[in-house]
């Protein structure tokens, strides 16, 4: 096998959000009948059950009205478009943007993930990646021939804190890390790191002289009035961060594909020229959307994260009355990841025989790290009814494959 070979080889998607129907099929042991319900599909949010926001849709219709001018935009994004979004994340994460040389656009916040990645990681490079976290963290760490160093996220031990393990953390700046990648609020877990933990990795980096990351996808819906601290927003912290954002998930704008970037000028200069010979720009009537984003009417972000927070409350009360189960309560986001007790079969084959028994889809935890051979997540942004009945019919499959 070549290099090239060998690289997109570890790239796989079948486990993926979205991609299990391309999965090859393999020979199951179904124990039981099949249980009948509504198909749940907890690998994404549900639109259909949480609307996108309002306004939306005639932002983007008055975007292709426009033509031209909203079609072919800088690439970077629309100027006008782009001062608006610098007033609006500079009010939120209580820091000052420049629109001109500051902010990009980019085609959803996995393609900003993608540019800042490329404009930071060379072959060779040491990235500290959080384990768990997103699973594009790791794959495109492997893409960009860097080499990823663990750092582990003890998420299960305390609620207090998010449980990042800083000795280790700044052991592995010590030892020649270049850039440290992490999703706030984290993903697949739900939690949200504490101020201390915010403030130290700032320090540390500033200290080590090491490039930040950060994904903040899902701080806008943030549960039970916790506190969200912003790395940006930190007096000590390295001059060379980016923070990612964008509204596919708290604003179920995914169909729209916008993400957008923001922090050092340098990166971002970088992050310009290549999304030039990528994808050229966000989608010209797709950035019109964001017109609509922060402009919410009065009290509609309030009343969807306390809709959410219902639905996580029935979802672990659930799941926590089973012997062996393990589950932190979701602080922020839409994601539960759940640690299931001893099983007859492994995640791979359980997340499968799930989908075929209960009709339930999950995305198994080797996704967020290797090691997680014994967890799935879920995302609960869903109908409330049938998500409650999907976890029900999820935890008698694992009672029919308990070891």
């Amino acid at each position: 096998m070549d290099q090239l070979e060998a690289k997109f080889s570890r790239l796989g998607v079948d486990n993926a959000p979205g991609q299990e129907v391309t999965q090859a099929e393999e020979e199951l042991q179904l124990v039981g009948e099949k249980i009948l319900g509504k198909p749940v599909d907890f690998s994404h949010g549900d639109v259909d059950a949480f609307e996108p926001t309002p306004e939306s849709l005639d932002a983007f219709i008055r975007g292709v009205y426009s033509g031209g001018e909203q079609a072919y935009t800088e690439y970077k994004g629309r100027t006008d478009i782009r001062e608006a979004l610098a007033e609006k994340l500079s009010a939120f994460t209580d820091t000052q943007i420049s629109a001109d040389t500051q902010l990009i656009i980019t085609p959803g916040t996995q393609g900003a993930l993608f540019l800042v990645m490329g404009s930071l990681v060379g072959r060779g490079d040491k990235v500290a990646i959080v384990e768990p976290d997103y699973f594009a963290n790791r794959k495109l760490t492997q893409f960009f021939d860097g080499e990823m160093i663990p750092v582990e996220l003890n998420y299960l031990e305390s609620d207090k804190r998010a449980g990042l393990d800083l000795n280790r953390l700044e052991d592995a700046f010590k030892d020649g890390v270049k850039v440290f990648l992490f999703s706030n609020p984290n993903n697949p877990t739900g939690v949200v790191y504490s101020p201390d933990e915010v403030r130290s990795i700032a320090f540390l980096a500033q200290k080590y002289g090491v490039s930040l990351i950060v994904d903040q996808l899902n701080s806008r819906q943030i549960f039970d009035g916790r506190a969200y601290t912003h790395l940006c927003a930190q007096e000590i912290r390295p001059e060379t961060l980016i923070t990612i954002i964008g509204p596919s998930k708290t604003e179920s704008l995914s169909g729209y594909r916008l993400g957008v970037a923001f922090g050092s000028k340098d990166i971002i200069k970088r992050m310009e020229k290549l999304q030039a010979i990528v994808s050229l720009r966000a989608g010209g009537y797709s950035q019109a959307v964001l017109k609509s984003w922060f402009n919410e009417p009065e009290g509609w972000i309030e009343e969807r994260t306390k809709a959410h927070e219902r639905i996580r409350d029935d979802l672990l009360a659930l799941l926590r009355g089973v012997e062996g189960v393990k589950v932190r309560k979701a602080e922020a986001g839409s994601y539960l990841f759940i640690k299931t007790p001893e099983l007859t079969v492994t995640m791979g084959k359980f997340v499968k025989i799930l989908r075929i028994l209960a009709s339930v889809t999950v995305t198994p935890g080797t996704e967020f790290g290797p090691k997680f051979t014994d967890s799935f997540r879920i995302n609960f942004s869903q109908d409330h009814h049938f998500a409650v009945e999907a976890v029900e019919r999820t935890i008698q499959i694992i009672e029919r494959y308990r070891k």
